[in-house]
């Protein structure tokens, strides 16, 4: 959603952080900053060393800075968006309390325009993580084995909006039917809305229909978007009064594709467009040495992204991390595909397991509302290994529901369990039979498909090297160390020779390699931590991973 004007918020801000520091969750006035506050470079969390804090566990994290609204502003509605804040985050504007937010990986926003004065405002946010694993954590929680994240680590940014404005979008594409399935939320009732799609900066369709209600678009003889031609429509939207006076613009984008299980010869496959198409990818976790959660700028965030699809993977598993808008928007124009998982929790079970649990599902319906316009997305994973998994088989049917236009893999590596706690196991159900193995690669330790579900490989490999001077300061391991260069590349090649034959013959569809990245002591990367030393031969990783995607693509 993409509007011309905006005001980036990043940069330094005064910052008090520690247990002793009063709770941003209590407070009805914030505390005063007078001598007492540091520096902190925002969106980078204070364990970063990009932030300049450099400190762990701060639980109670105050920020504070100032702005001024342009002058061409003054009449708009002003909206303070953020990108995620970890994990409860309370916001003032000028000493008054604007309102809350629960969630570290959804973006929010609030509408500040009653609290702002003419010249300079003070904008002080508290944000309270007790990392606790009673949320959605992933690797950033208790259990998590890297450095962990506290408050804010996406960009923080304002918008001027007209009284009546787009709040969010919804695009899936049809192609059972050549249309684009539209819906456009508004606070207006009964507003009027106008969507032109183009390509190449010529109108090829339009349509229109009312806000918050789905209507279509019929998109002829669609271009259809894949990893080897990722296409995309540009698309603009307007909102329009009851007397037709426009009140919002928006620019975005669709891609037309569909996803599906289908059988070919009698075997459950992950169809693209209709057709099977192998999926390689790789397990990519987002972490920087400096930046820990956050990338140090857009170069850094699409470097990993270009990485996989110069060493010819066409698939990414995001792995128990939600990231910013704009690293799916580089997956889309790129043409990756991305199974997306839900940060998962730690401790689903204790006293307070209902409330913990809800909080759960609501975030993990944000995660489907906010990114389910990028094409590039094909699966859902709410569970990982039945790290905190609870009801997998109630809440795979209800994503299925919810978003029938993408496959939910219900808990990736369900033959894997964390010792804390027993396994959930196969929830029977979904679209993927998944199993996780990092050993040999042979016929009884990999998934099969079933009469109703597709065969995935959630993860394997994990082959390590350890590449001197480039290691982070803590023991170093992998699940198989290699000794150089080249055994690490001639492993991977015979692991995908290998896995060939569990395509053609035993009906595999996917496989995940660990991994993109180095990932603090974690040394099984296709590059070193600070993506200084390639690790294995890309292009000969490309010549395999195309190989055995073009012989086993059905013809």
């Amino acid at each position: 959603m993409v509007r011309p004007q905006w005001l980036n918020l990043n940069g330094m801000w005064d910052y008090m952080g520690g247990k002793e520091l009063p709770d941003p969750l209590m407070v009805t006035v914030p505390p005063a900053f007078l001598g007492k506050s540091e520096k902190i470079r925002v969106p980078f969390s204070p364990e970063a060393e990009l932030s300049g804090i450099r400190r762990n566990d701060e639980t109670n994290l105050w920020y504070r800075r100032t702005f001024t609204n342009p002058e061409e502003w003054k009449g708009k509605k002003i909206l303070l968006h953020f990108g995620a804040v970890d994990r409860i985050a309370t916001v003032f504007v000028n000493g008054k309390k604007v309102g809350s937010h629960t969630g570290g990986y959804d973006a929010f926003m609030f509408d500040i325009s009653v609290y702002l004065k003419s010249g300079e405002n003070v904008l002080i946010i508290g944000a309270y993580d007790p990392n606790d694993g009673k949320s959605a954590n992933g690797k950033n929680g208790p259990r998590g084995d890297y450095t962990s994240t506290s408050g804010i680590w996406q960009t923080v940014w304002l918008e001027p909006v007209e009284e009546q404005y787009i709040s969010r979008i919804k695009l899936i594409p049809d192609l059972n039917n050549n249309r684009l399935e539209v819906t456009v939320y508004a606070d207006a009732l009964n507003y009027n809305v106008r969507v032109i799609a183009k390509d190449s900066g010529e109108e090829i369709a339009t349509a229109k229909g009312t806000t918050n209600e789905t209507f279509y678009m019929p998109i002829q003889n669609p271009h259809l978007w894949s990893p080897d031609d990722p296409f995309l429509y540009d698309l603009k939207l307007e909102l329009q009064d009851h007397r037709g006076k426009v009140t919002d613009k928006v620019d975005s984008y669709f891609g037309m594709r569909s996803i599906t299980i289908g059988k070919i010869e009698g075997v459950n496959r992950v169809l693209l467009n209709g057709k099977f198409v192998f999926q390689i990818g790789l397990l990519d976790q987002g972490y920087w040495p400096d930046g820990i959660f956050t990338a140090p700028g857009d170069k850094a965030l699409l470097y990993d992204i270009d990485l996989a699809k110069q060493g010819g993977f066409n698939m990414i598993r995001k792995h128990i991390k939600v990231e910013p808008q704009r690293w799916y928007y580089h997956c889309d124009r790129l043409g990756l595909l991305v199974w997306q998982d839900m940060p998962n929790l730690w401790k689903p079970d204790d006293v307070d397991s209902t409330t913990v649990r809800n909080q759960f599902r609501e975030e993990l319906k944000r995660m489907v509302d906010q990114h389910i316009n990028s094409p590039s997305i094909v699966t859902w994973v709410p569970f990982n290994e039945n790290w905190g998994a609870f009801d997998v088989a109630n809440i795979t049917d209800w994503i299925k529901k919810y978003d029938p236009s993408r496959l939910v893999n219900g808990n990736s590596g369900y033959n894997n369990a964390p010792p804390y706690r027993p396994a959930y196991g196969d929830p029977g159900n979904g679209d993927f039979v998944d199993l996780h193995h990092y050993g040999k690669i042979e016929l009884k330790t990999m998934p099969r498909p079933d009469n109703k579900r597709a065969a995935s490989l959630g993860e394997f490999g994990g082959k390590g090297l350890f590449i001197r001077e480039h290691l982070w300061p803590v023991p170093n391991n992998a699940y198989e160390m290699m000794l150089n260069k080249e055994i690490l590349t001639d492993t991977y090649i015979l692991m995908l020779n290998e896995l060939e034959q569990m395509i053609k013959y035993y009906g595999l569809s996917a496989a995940v390699y660990t991994q993109t990245t180095d990932v603090e002591h974690e040394i099984n990367g296709l590059v070193t931590y600070d993506r200084q030393v390639l690790k294995m031969y890309l292009d000969k990783v490309k010549q395999i991973n195309d190989a055995v995607i073009h012989n086993t693509k059905e013809k």
